[in-house]
């Protein structure tokens, strides 16, 4: 079985059979943030403990990106193999507004409004064979 890693510490819960991303809530003024951060940017306590988002939420808007990401992008891709992908917020509930790389990359497929649902892709390979994986978000129900 090869190994993995999550692209950061502390982003989604992992391993996990429904993995949730990870921010904080201030306890001061209910305020929720993606990552989770260390001190709240509305009220500025320092009381934010960790706090898991909802796996589902609803795509409020999207784009789809044609060129290879610049640096710091450490994905596995060169100009010559690099192939286009969609991004997009996604709003979990009333808690946060999270943007994404979508599963679905053809525009036609997506909708504003329709469900969304998070889910753990691979990201890249590193040398030593680990596979890095990342959060991404899929049309809720579908397998893409």
């Amino acid at each position: 079985m090869r190994a993995s890693r999550p692209i950061a510490p502390d982003l989604f819960t992992w391993p996990a059979d429904e993995p949730r991303l990870l921010g904080s809530r201030c306890t001061a003024c209910s305020t929720v943030v993606f990552p989770a951060a260390s001190g709240c940017p509305r009220c500025g306590s320092a009381d934010v403990p960790r706090h898991e988002l909802p796996r589902r939420g609803e795509l409020f808007t999207f784009t789809t990106q044609s060129f290879l990401p610049k640096e710091p992008y450490t994905g596995p891709e060169t100009e010559d193999t690099f192939t286009g992908y969609a991004l997009g917020y996604v709003a979990l509930a009333d808690e946060v507004m999270v943007e994404t790389r979508l599963t679905e990359s053809d525009p036609e497929l997506l909708e504003i409004g329709m469900e969304m649902e998070l889910v753990v892709v691979p990201f890249r390979t590193e040398p030593d064979g680990t596979e890095v994986v990342t959060y991404a978000f899929a049309p809720a129900g579908g397998s893409s």
